[in-house]
C-alpha cells in the first residue's frame, strides 16, 4: 500500500489500544515443546530461545546482517527456529512494546480469517461475493455482479477496473467493470478491502472484532485494526507478528488449539491459487514459481519470486517493506518491520533478495 503510514498514524496507533498484554519483565523460562515446534504461552513475555552458535549458524555474518538491516531503516527483526527466539533486533529507538503497521502483509490475517469463517459455516468463498456486498454494491449489471466470488476477492481476480484513479476506493462509483472474474489477475486493494465487509455480514460481527477473537486472541497476539483512509492496517509489535506467522508454519495449529483446523484450505491459501500468477495464494506471495506478477504493474516477469531465498518461502509482504517469510522446510519464520528498505514497491522488491544474501550467509 503506497505512502500511507505518515508518523501521525503510527503515533496514534500507539495511543488508541496497541499496548502490548505481555509483562515486559518476566524471565524467559523453558516451556513444553508441541513436536517438533515451540509456542510461546499467552499473556506473557516468556519466549524460550537458542543461539546461532548452538545451531551451527555462521556467526562471523551476523554483523554483516544487522548492518544491513540498520542502514535499511529497520525497525524491528525476528528470526524463530523451531518457534524459538534465535535474534531479537531493535533499532534507532524503536522497542519489542512499540507497534508498526504490517501494511499489506496484514492481507494474510484476512486470509486466515475468511478461512475461519467458512470453516464456521459462515460462507463459502465458491459463494458470489453479492450474497454478502448486497445487489449495487458496483457500477456492474447485477449478472456481472453475480459472477464475483469470494475467491476472486482473495486471489486478486475480480476484473475490477484497476485503472480508476484511486485503486484503494471501494465506492460504489470506483467499482467499474475491466474484465471477466478470473481471466485477469492485477493487484487491486479496493477488491480485497471488500473482503473485510464480506466478512462483517457473513458472521453478524465486525470484522475486526472477528478476528480478534478467532485469531489474535487465541495465540497471545497483541494489535489492532487502524482504519487509514480507505485501507484497514494492522498494527502490533514485532512479536506479534512472529506468533502469526508461527501459526501459519504449524498450518493453522497453536500448540494443541486448532485455530483453522481446515487444512484444505491452509493448502489452498499458500499454494498457487490460479494459473495468471502461480506466485500468489490466498493474498501470500509463494516462491519458488515459473513466473510471478508484482502490484502496479500488468507485466508478467520469467522465474521465481525471490532468486535467493528457499524455494519453499510462503511471505506476506507489505509496502515499505514489511515481510513475514515463513520458511516450512527449515521451521524458521522472519519478522522485519521498519521504514523503506529501498524500492517502496507495495509487495516483492529488490529488497527481499538482498536480505536473504545476507540470511544465506549467516543461516548456512
Amino acid at each position: 500500500m503506497k505512502a500511507m503510514i505518515p508518523p501521525v498514524l503510527l503515533i496514534m496507533c500507539f495511543i488508541i489500544g496497541c499496548s502490548s498484554n505481555e509483562e515486559p519483565n518476566e524471565p524467559i523460562v523453558p516451556e513444553p515443546e508441541t513436536g517438533t515446534l515451540y509456542f510461546p504461552p499467552i499473556g506473557s513475555s516468556t519466549w524460550q530461545t537458542n543461539t546461532p552458535s548452538e545451531l551451527g549458524w555462521n556467526v562471523n555474518a551476523e554483523q554483516a546482517l544487522f548492518d544491513f538491516l540498520e542502514v535499511k531503516g529497520t525497525d524491528g527483526f525476528i528470526i524463530l527456529k523451531d518457534g524459538k527466539i534465535v535474534v531479537e533486533w531493535y533499532f534507532g529507538g524503536f522497542t519489542a512494546d512499540d507497534s508498526h503497521s504490517w501494511n499489506s502483509a496484514g492481507k494474510t490475517l484476512t486470509a486466515m480469517t475468511v478461512g475461519i469463517a467458512q470453516e464456521e459455516g459462515h460462507l463459502s468463498i465458491d459463494q458470489t461475493s453479492q450474497l454478502y456486498l448486497g445487489e449495487g454494491w458496483s457500477m456492474l449489471t447485477p449478472e456481472q455482479e453475480t459472477n464475483i466470488t469470494i475467491r476472486h476477492h482473495l486471489t486478486m481476480t475480480t476484473g475490477l477496473d484497476y485503472t480508476v484513479a484511486d485503486p484503494f476506493c471501494y465506492d460504489k462509483e470506483c467499482l467499474l467493470y475491466k474484465n471477466e472474474p478470473g481471466t485477469f489477475w492485477y493487484y487491486h486493494n479496493a477488491a480485497y478491502t471488500l473482503l473485510d465487509q464480506i466478512v462483517t455480514n457473513a458472521t453478524g460481527m465486525d470484522f475486526k472484532q472477528y478476528s480478534y477473537e478467532k485469531i489474535r486472541d487465541k495465540i497471545g497476539m497483541q494489535g489492532a485494526w487502524v482504519k487509514v483512509g480507505y485501507n484497514n492496517l494492522f498494527f502490533s509489535n514485532t512479536r506479534s507478528m512472529a506468533r502469526f506467522g508461527l501459526l501459519c508454519l504449524n498450518q493453522g495449529t497453536w500448540g494443541e488449539t486448532e485455530i483453522l483446523a481446515d487444512k484444505t484450505y491452509i493448502t489452498e491459501m499458500t499454494t498457487t491459487s490460479q494459473d495468471l500468477n502461480p506466485s500468489y495464494g490466498y493474498l501470500w506471495w509463494l516462491n519458488g514459481k515459473s513466473s510471478f506478477k508484482v502490484p502496479g504493474f500488468e507485466t508478467t516477469y520469467s522465474g521465481e519470486l525471490m532468486s535467493q531465498a528457499p524455494n519453499d518461502l510462503i511471505a506476506g509482504l507489505g509496502a515499505f517493506d514489511q515481510k513475514l517469510y515463513v520458511v516450512p522446510s527449515q521451521n524458521l519464520v522472519i519478522v522485519r518491520l521498519g521504514d523503506d528498505g529501498g524500492e517502496g514497491q507495495l509487495g516483492p522488491s529488490s529488497f527481499d533478495n538482498l536480505l536473504w544474501e545476507k540470511l544465506n550467509a549467516y543461516l548456512n
